[in-house]
């Protein structure tokens, strides 16, 4: 069946299982707007590009998802830079989409013109250039992916008009080919040997919990290992709630915004 690669980009975000998008429409990006309409994707409408990204933020936050936004070329883009540093910084899985000028006027200082790619590159952990309309379903697989394996986080897809416009053939990839990305994956026995020998060794252990614990639903594991190892713990900023504050052995958080406790059983320890 032949589409757009508007058409296309929106049936591979369905294919992926997006039911919520939150987003504000402008010049380079409406192409991929006509098709929202049609499609069983609920779009919440924004008043400001970093709203898309924070609200983005907090659905994934929220469901264990991946947060999508969706914004226009050049300011819109650059507005929305915050919600990228923020989710890559704390781990957030996040797919952004931003509209982009045509390719033939790219690097000509064209209206609503910046270079997306370039400046994102630094928060997240990956980003796209679609340069052909084919490459949407595969760009979006792979978006979807690397959000959500490893260390999450965020990832951008930078759309030019006129491949949202060109027409093109859908498919979804049977597997993906990425042979620079190879998140680790299980539980290296050796490195947890080598942890318990550092504990069993220090004569004042204790625990810095991050947000990976809440992530991996480790509450429970992360309470019984304090108590039974008898280990004070602390906690990062994205961390809390992970253990019992009334806890005996909790000891709050260490940091600018932490407390005098914490901070100096990490010193001491």
């Amino acid at each position: 069946m032949k589409l757009t690669g508007a058409q296309s980009l929106m049936r591979s975000l369905e294919r992926c299982g997006v039911e919520v998008m939150f987003g504000l429409p402008g010049g380079a990006i409406l192409p991929v707007y006509d098709p929202v309409l049609e499609s069983p994707i609920r779009h919440v409408l924004v008043r400001h590009e970093q709203g898309a990204g924070h609200m983005a933020q907090g659905y994934a936050h929220v469901t264990g998802r991946p947060g999508v936004a969706m914004v226009t070329s050049g300011p819109a883009a650059t507005n929305i830079i915050t919600p990228l540093c923020d989710a890559y910084m704390d781990s957030i899985p996040l797919v952004v989409i931003t509209g982009q000028v045509p390719l033939t006027a790219i690097g000509s200082d064209a209206f609503q013109e910046c270079d997306t790619t370039g400046i994102t590159m630094a928060v997240t952990k990956h980003n796209y250039l679609v340069t052909d309309a084919d490459d949407i379903p595969r760009i979006v697989a792979e978006a979807f992916h690397i959000a959500t394996t490893g260390r999450p986080g965020p990832v951008l897809i930078d759309v030019p008009k006129d491949v949202s416009n060109a027409e093109t053939t859908w498919y979804w990839p049977d597997e993906l080919s990425l042979p620079g990305y190879r998140p680790p994956v299980g539980i290296d026995a050796g490195k947890i040997a080598e942890a318990a020998d550092l504990i069993t060794a220090s004569e004042r252990p204790v625990i810095y919990a991050g947000g990976g614990l809440l992530k991996a639903r480790g509450a429970e594991a992360l309470l019984e290992f304090a108590e039974l190892c008898d280990i004070h713990v602390v906690t990062t900023l994205m961390a809390r709630g992970v253990f019992p504050d009334r806890h005996p052995l909790c000891l709050g958080m260490p940091g600018m915004h932490g407390n005098y406790t914490a901070v100096t059983a990490m010193q001491r320890s």
